[in-house]
């Protein structure tokens, strides 16, 4: 299952199935229940995780003890790569929204799969450069946007990380909880709520359950980003 898994990660496109194997050998396999954290703000950082199974949310606690979701990670995406690069304690806390299994690779491991593989230097810079692009546009929405545009903007980052086209619409299968969508759009449930109402009236999405489906995801996309 490593081995699958590996191949879908984009910072180890470049290497072939033999140095997968070692990457998989290398790592430790772990588990974590729905809700459980998995890494804690300020703590020592010594090790690259890699999501096997379920979804992640990155958080910071405001001043005034708000949780602030600056990402959700699912299968394939890793995180924790920053303390490992500059030394420094852990930025975010990390918690499984969902039971989750991960891949666990230790600092020095890390390390020498850069020394030996400097391509994968290039594709952590990439990936790095996706994420602060993501992080830009996030700081735009909750800086610039009212309420509803920020839900908006949220649910487009949630498409162009993890959603699906299918029969020329966008689909996200598992949307996140409506508390941790406030979270991510800087507002309230009540106001997620309320302009999920007025997106599916208007006639861009279709909601089952925790699916939606944006039926004209480039306007909506234009008219709310």
């Amino acid at each position: 299952m490593e081995i699958r898994l590996l191949k879908k990660v984009t910072l180890f496109k470049s290497l072939e199935e033999k140095e997968l194997e070692k990457i998989a050998n290398l790592s430790s396999f772990h588990k974590y229940k729905k809700e459980s954290i998995i890494l804690m703000e300020a703590e020592a950082g010594n090790s690259l995780f890699i999501i096997s199974k379920g979804r992640v949310k990155i958080s910071r606690i405001s001043d005034e003890g708000k949780e602030v979701i600056l990402a959700i990670l699912k299968e394939g995406d890793f995180f924790g790569e920053m303390s490992l690069l500059n030394g420094h304690v852990r930025s975010a806390n990390v918690t499984a929204i969902e039971d989750s299994e991960l891949l666990m690779l230790k600092r020095n491991d890390f390390f020498n799969l850069l020394h030996s593989h400097p391509e994968l230097s290039i594709n952590l810079l990439k990936e790095l450069a996706k994420r602060i692009r993501m992080s830009d546009t996030q700081i735009k929405s909750l800086s610039l946007l009212d309420a509803v545009s920020r839900v908006a903007s949220a649910v487009i980052q949630l498409v162009e990380i993890g959603g699906t086209i299918r029969e020329g619409k966008m689909i996200i299968e598992k949307l996140p909880s409506q508390q941790d969508l406030a979270n991510m759009a800087g507002t309230s449930r009540e106001t997620v709520s309320r302009a999920f109402k007025l997106f599916i009236e208007e006639g861009y999405i279709v909601k089952k359950g925790d699916k939606i489906v944006i039926e004209k995801f480039e306007k909506f996309k234009h008219l709310y980003k």
